[in-house]
């Protein structure tokens, strides 16, 4: 297999190829990636009512996957917190109201597999999807698991990749492999 493209996204920093693509001053996660939005010229209406996880996702596949066709492109993530930082703004939602009606739009986002659905669904992918949560990143599991998706010709290429975030900590390494 081999690697053709990866982003990083870290220290409100995003690097292609070990280029920087884009830098900002911003403290929080949110504030850079409404940036990193805008900067970027990415248009896709659903970024803005996604999650913190799933834009920090979206935002590295944008990056490498761009507007090119993707429809036998797999998707295989894993972090170690899942959704855990959305879990809890959707507990908060319930705790502030007075008679348990908690907020829809959040609990949408407790499972670590809509950030994986939302980039295939900008992206027509038309393949597998797994997100893994595992102590730590391990580049080892995420390409043998890869390679089989690709021996199994369920898919062509397949972008791989960490996107852990939790409260304002956050780093995305993606990439996309092929055989």
């Amino acid at each position: 297999m081999k690697k053709t493209d990866s982003c990083t996204i870290e220290h409100s920093k995003i690097t292609v190829n070990d280029a920087l693509i884009f830098e900002s001053q911003s403290e929080t996660f949110h504030d850079f990636a409404k940036e990193a939005y805008k900067n970027l010229e990415i248009s896709y209406p659903k970024f803005h009512k996604m999650d913190n996880l799933s834009k920090l996702a979206f935002l590295a596949a944008e990056m490498i996957l761009k507007d090119e066709n993707h429809s036998r492109t797999a998707v295989v993530f894993a972090n170690r917190s899942s959704s855990l930082d959305t879990d809890f703004k959707y507990q908060e939602s319930i705790n502030s109201q007075e008679n348990y009606f908690p907020s829809p739009a959040v609990f949408v986002y407790t499972l670590p597999n809509i950030c994986v659905g939302e980039i295939s669904i900008k992206h027509k992918m038309q393949t597998e999807n797994a997100f893994f949560v595992l102590d730590e990143f391990d580049e080892n599991f995420l390409n043998d698991y890869a390679e089989q998706i690709l021996l199994s010709g369920k898919a062509e290429k397949v972008l791989c990749g960490w996107t852990e975030l939790y409260q304002d900590n956050y780093k995305a390494f993606v990439y996309l492999l092929t055989l």
